[in-house]
């Protein structure tokens, strides 16, 4: 006899969403989610480019930038297919291997960017704090260690989650609340003891705090550094070189935490905002990250320009 009864006979699928309520619309909603992922990824690509291929931009902030809009690709790659998917052609199944694999490269790369962007607190805290010794301080050879040892520290913290993920049996219930797979949301489904999940992706999102908490502090650090500055007009260009800055780490994380405070003490609430909220954390930053530097960073906006009008001619 199986161990497993009837009712609680193991799925193989999963069901995604889409925006309830606005499933007559979909196809309308996926000509902006279409339009933002080619954006963001001729964006991002650009901006690597760029980078790689300007010996005048092969500073630290600019190899620290280069990080960013990788991870951004990655955010988008292991996302915004499946959205589309769901959007153009309301296919809205996924295997359970495809879900977990899916929601591994959506946890690491979403890692990665919260590293890069505390990489980056700190690369703004020293070119303030010790502009004299910036270069000495941030090496070649510096730079690629502290971007392996963050990239193998995303990798330990993210790889536990499909490991875990999948060793739970999945039975009867298989609708997702997310037009993506997400650790919280697919462990939620499982009809054996997930509490190893639900701990260990407490102690993830601690991390993600932690790098929040590091990047407020290494603020605060700055803006003692710039009140010091005698100069009003140098206070206002030291504060200028981190805008940037700032602006990418509000739209990284006010998303997550308004998505995390949702899911604590909202959730029995209308979907409708939590899946809005959770598709503008995937849609946004990769889109607006190149934006934002290109108008911001003199130098990338001046090779682009440069680059085009070397078109036209």
């Amino acid at each position: 006899m199986s161990p497993l009864n009837t009712s609680e006979a193991q799925i193989s699928t999963f069901q995604l969403i889409g925006i309830p309520g606005l499933e007559q619309v979909h196809i309308w909603i996926s000509i902006p989610i279409c339009l933002i992922y080619i954006i963001a990824t001729v964006g991002n690509c650009t901006i690597l480019v760029l980078i790689k291929t300007e010996p005048s931009l092969h500073e630290p902030m600019y190899y620290f930038l280069s990080m960013l809009a990788f991870s951004d690709l990655g955010l988008s790659l292991s996302s915004l297919p499946t959205m589309l998917r769901i959007f153009l052609f309301n296919a809205a199944k996924i295997s359970i291997d495809a879900c977990i694999v899916q929601e591994f490269f959506f946890h690491a790369f979403t890692a990665m960017e919260s590293s890069v962007l505390l990489i980056m607190s700190l690369d703004r805290f020293i070119a303030i704090h010790k502009p004299l010794r910036y270069s000495s301080i941030l090496t070649i050879n510096r730079i690629i260690k502290i971007g392996l040892i963050f990239a193998i520290r995303c990798l330990m913290l993210i790889l536990p989650f499909p490991i875990t993920l999948n060793r739970l049996k999945y039975c009867n219930r298989n609708l997702l609340s997310h037009s993506y797979c997400l650790h919280q949301d697919v462990m939620r489904l499982a009809c054996s003891d997930n509490s190893v999940n639900v701990i260990y992706g407490f102690f993830v999102a601690l991390v993600g705090m932690l790098d929040l908490a590091m990047i407020s502090m290494s603020y605060i650090l700055i803006l003692k550094t710039v009140l010091g500055i005698a100069s009003h007009q140098e206070r206002l260009k030291a504060l200028n070189t981190c805008i940037s800055h700032i602006c990418a780490v509000l739209i990284f994380y006010v998303p997550i935490v308004t998505l995390a405070i949702i899911h604590r003490f909202a959730n029995h609430g209308s979907p409708f905002i939590r899946i809005l909220i959770a598709d503008i954390y995937v849609l946004i930053p990769p889109l607006m990250n190149p934006i934002v530097y290109c108008v911001k960073t003199h130098q990338i906006r001046e090779k682009i320009m440069g680059k085009l009008c070397l078109k036209k001619d």
